[in-house]
């Protein structure tokens, strides 16, 4: 919420890291917040029927935007309360921005993939909270840390492998973790720790070691999380560290009889390049249940976000830590949502009369897929990160501001969409409230979405869309980056607007090069210039 809305506060930090003063997206909005998780019941702990009853106070309450951190696994979307209440939002013209999950790096993970709403991956900032981690063979390495607790200065201490810890009845496996009850300690005491990040929370491993007289821990990544390391309020004096120098840190352990190494307290960094990259936790495409509409939509920073924090629970969320902090810093696209519920606030209150969908297509044309060294944005594994990762790109609140055009759709379209997918009437009523008779043919390839998806195509394909000029009268012409092996041609090859509110409609083919056909998905962009807006959308093919 204070990410999204919150006020101007001077000398904000989280246990005296990144000082500054912290401010919302939307700094002067009022703000309501209705509560649909709970304790778990059966592992359970967000029902539809509260979720579905909050969408229904906030509809009658009046709000501009819905700011949702939360979804399950993607599924159908007349099970799918979080789709249907969001649906009923949109009617009446409240923005309904959601959280794309925490199940990446693997594809085909991103939830709440409905076309309504605005969904959100999560990549990093140029700040971080540098803690380098210094071995006896003086190789330094740098990772991150929030550890309000130092070691002294350049004090070296023994250095061990958690699974060199093990208790008598644990695995390796889990010592290596650091989990509860496998580290044994009269091996741990008085050393550094070296835990394998994965399984069990980052912040218990540093509580695991400190339980077992540890002094310190070094989190090393495991190869799925590559680079992507996170910043948290340790319990001990901790760093962690991306996977190739967490390989080079066990390599030195095994290589000497005596490893050493000390750990220096936490600096808060800001300029980090390169930034934005993605972070592995961030749920990617494509979306499993309507491949036609790519997933997420957008990117904006959810990597270690000071905001304002509950003083009901300490920083670490653990029952061990009896610490209470005002503001904490704390990764996932539940961070990263709000962000854009924010830059939503700042435009529904430039462009009130602006739809849903607009405001969606300016956010998401006005995108950067470049990171601050004017490179491709990467993902955790320093790999060129694509669609499926960050959908148009990475936010760029400025632009979105004047963006030229908007490719617009209101709730009839929602409706056709949904008939395009062989819903019944029965079905639809659960969003369309009164009965809706589907027109006779209906193309889900025409859907006049801001970006363009073709899961199987055979041969060619032409798709048609509609743009709505909300800027100055002018001319724009098409530019396309072509995905490999297909060729993509665009009628008309210029748009010219006379007056605001104008719509043009143009029509994109797609053809596979049989010569240069990929089995995969491929990518490109379709870029509208007037030389002063870039209208860009995500191309998306795979050939079959």
């Amino acid at each position: 919420l204070s990410t999204a809305g919150g006020n101007l506060v001077a000398k904000a930090s989280v246990l005296g890291f990144g000082q500054g003063t912290a401010k919302g997206g939307s700094p002067r909005a009022r703000v309501a917040a209705y509560k649909v998780c709970w304790p778990p019941v059966s592992g359970d702990e967000c029902f539809d029927a509260d979720i579905l009853a909050a969408f229904d106070v906030a509809i009658h309450d009046g709000v501009d935007v819905l700011s949702v951190s939360l979804g399950g696994d993607p599924t159908a979307f007349f099970n799918d309360s979080v789709a249907i209440g969001s649906f009923h939002a949109i009617k009446h013209g409240i923005v309904v921005v959601c959280s794309a999950g925490n199940s990446g790096p693997a594809d085909g993970t991103v939830s709440n993939i409905a076309p309504w709403q605005i969904t959100v991956g999560a990549s990093t900032m140029d700040r971080e909270f540098p803690s380098i981690v210094v071995l006896g063979n003086n190789m330094r390495y740098k990772g991150q840390s929030l550890s309000a607790k130092d070691l002294p200065d350049k004090k070296f201490y023994p250095l061990i492998s958690a699974a060199d810890t093990k208790a008598a009845n644990a695995s390796i496996e889990n010592a290596l973790l650091c989990q509860a009850g496998a580290i044994d300690p009269k091996k741990a005491s008085g050393k550094i720790l070296v835990c394998l990040r994965g399984q069990n929370a980052r912040v218990d491993k540093g509580q695991q070691a400190a339980l077992a007289g540890a002094v310190g821990m070094v989190l090393a990544n495991n190869i799925l999380s590559g680079n992507e390391i996170i910043a948290d309020a340790h319990v001990l004096p901790a760093s962690h560290i991306n996977y190739t120098d967490g390989l080079a840190v066990f390599t030195y352990i095994n290589s000497t009889k005596y490893p050493t190494a000390y750990i220096t307290p936490v600096t808060t960094q800001i300029g980090t390049k390169p930034a934005p990259f993605m972070a592995a936790f961030s749920s990617k495409g494509p979306n499993t249940i309507t491949p036609e509409i790519l997933k997420p939509d957008i990117t904006a920073p959810g990597v270690s976000v000071i905001a304002a924090y509950t003083e009901a629970q300490g920083p670490t969320n653990e029952d061990f830590d009896k610490r209470r902090v005002q503001f904490n810093c704390v990764s996932g696209t539940s961070m990263s949502c709000p962000h854009v519920s924010g830059i939503v606030g700042l435009l529904k209150t430039l462009y009130p009369n602006w739809s849903p969908a607009a405001i969606k297509s300016a956010i998401m044309t006005s995108a950067t897929t470049w990171d601050n060294m004017k490179e491709p944005i990467l993902n955790a594994s320093t790999i060129k990160a694509g669609p499926f990762n960050y959908g148009a790109g990475h936010i760029q609140p400025n632009l979105a501001m004047d963006p030229g055009l908007v490719y617009d759709l209101a709730a009839t379209d929602y409706l056709n969409f949904l008939c395009s997918l062989g819903y019944n009437e029965t079905l639809i009523s659960m969003f369309s409230e009164k009965p809706y008779k589907c027109p006779k043919r209906i193309s889900l390839a025409n859907f006049n979405y801001p970006s363009i998806t073709v899961p199987n195509l055979v041969g060619s394909i032409t798709v048609t869309r509609t743009v709505k000029n909300v800027g100055s009268p002018g001319s724009y012409r098409a530019q396309v980056q072509r995905p490999t092996g297909i060729s993509v041609q665009v009628k008309p090859k210029k748009l010219k607007f006379k007056k605001v509110g104008e719509e043009k409609t143009f029509s994109v083919t797609l053809k596979v090069m049989k010569a240069h056909a990929v089995k995969e998905y491929v990518f490109g962009q379709l870029i509208w210039s007037d030389h002063v807006h870039y209208v860009s959308s995500p191309i998306v093919v795979k050939a079959v």
